[in-house]
C-alpha cells in the first residue's frame, strides 16, 4: 500500500461467526499476508477485541479506529456513516504495508464495511467467512431452506414493518432487540446467540411455547456480558 488512500486496496477478511476453528484457510492465509489490521472498536467490546486479536499472526500490527457514536434517525445514521468513512480514510493513509479489515461472520451479509471502504476511495479484496446464518443451521443440524421454498433474510425491524410474505416459508432474522418473533406464535423458531463461543445459547420450538424462555435467557445473557449477538430462523408449520 502506498501513501495515497484513493488508490489503495485493502483486504476485507471474514473471520467466521465465533469459533476460531471456523476461520477458513483462505482467511488465515490472507491474514498471514498483511502487515496491518484496522479494526473498528466500541468502548464496551473488550471481549470481542480480545477474541479478534487472538486470531492475528505474530508481527501483524493492529490499528484501532474508535467507532463514533451512532444516534437514531436517518440524519444521525448518515452523519455516523460519513464519520466512519473519514476515519477509515485517515487511518489507512497513515499506514504503510498491506492492510486488512476484519469482519465477524461473512462480510457480505448484514455488514456495511465494504460499502464504507468503497466510499473512502479504497479498492477491496474480500475473503468470505462462515456467517451466523450458516453457523445457526449447523448447530441445530438443519437446512435453512426447504425443498423448492424461498428464504428471506431480514432484520427484526423490517419484519415488524413489512410482515412475513405469504410466499416465503422460512425467515432468518438478524438484529432484533424487540423479539419480533412473538408476533408469529404458531411458527417454529431456531434461536442462537454467541454462536461458536463458550457462551453459546441455543433454543428451539414452537414460538408460543418457547418465546418467554428465549426472552429470559437473552435478557440475562445481555445483562451478564453487556452485549448480544443473536439470530434466529422462523419456519412456517404446514397445517395438519
Amino acid at each position: 500500500m502506498g501513501a495515497d488512500a484513493d488508490t489503495r486496496r485493502v483486504w476485507v477478511i471474514g473471520i467466521g461467526a465465533g469459533d476460531p476453528a471456523w476461520m477458513t484457510l483462505a482467511a488465515a492465509r490472507a491474514l498471514e499476508a498483511v502487515d496491518v489490521v484496522f479494526v473498528f472498536q466500541k468502548g464496551d467490546d473488550d471481549e470481542l477485541a480480545a477474541a479478534r486479536r487472538a486470531l492475528l499472526p505474530a508481527g501483524v500490527r493492529e490499528v484501532v479506529i474508535e467507532d463514533p457514536p451512532r444516534g437514531r434517525g436517518a440524519a444521525a445514521v448518515a452523519e455516523w456513516r460519513a464519520r466512519r468513512v473519514a476515519l477509515v480514510r485517515e487511518a489507512v493513509a497513515a499506514e504503510d504495508g498491506e492492510g486488512a479489515f476484519l469482519a465477524w461472520g461473512d462480510p457480505s451479509l448484514y455488514d456495511g464495511l465494504i460499502d464504507v471502504l468503497r466510499e473512502a476511495g479504497l479498492g477491496v479484496r474480500v475473503v468470505p467467512g462462515i456467517s451466523a446464518v450458516s453457523a445457526l443451521a449447523a448447530q441445530f443440524g438443519i437446512a435453512i431452506n426447504r425443498v423448492g421454498g424461498s428464504v428471506l433474510i431480514t432484520s427484526g425491524r423490517r419484519l415488524a414493518a413489512d410482515g412475513w410474505p405469504d410466499a416465503v416459508g422460512d425467515v432468518v432474522v438478524m438484529l432484533d432487540a424487540d423479539l419480533t418473533f412473538r408476533a408469529f406464535p404458531d411458527a417454529e423458531i431456531y434461536w442462537g446467540a454467541y454462536l461458536g463461543t463458550p457462551d453459546e445459547l441455543l433454543l428451539s420450538g414452537v414460538v408460543a411455547e418457547v418465546s418467554d424462555e428465549i426472552a429470559r435467557v437473552r435478557s440475562a445473557a445481555r445483562e451478564r456480558k453487556g452485549w448480544m449477538f443473536d439470530t434466529y430462523l422462523l419456519r412456517r408449520v404446514a397445517p395438519g
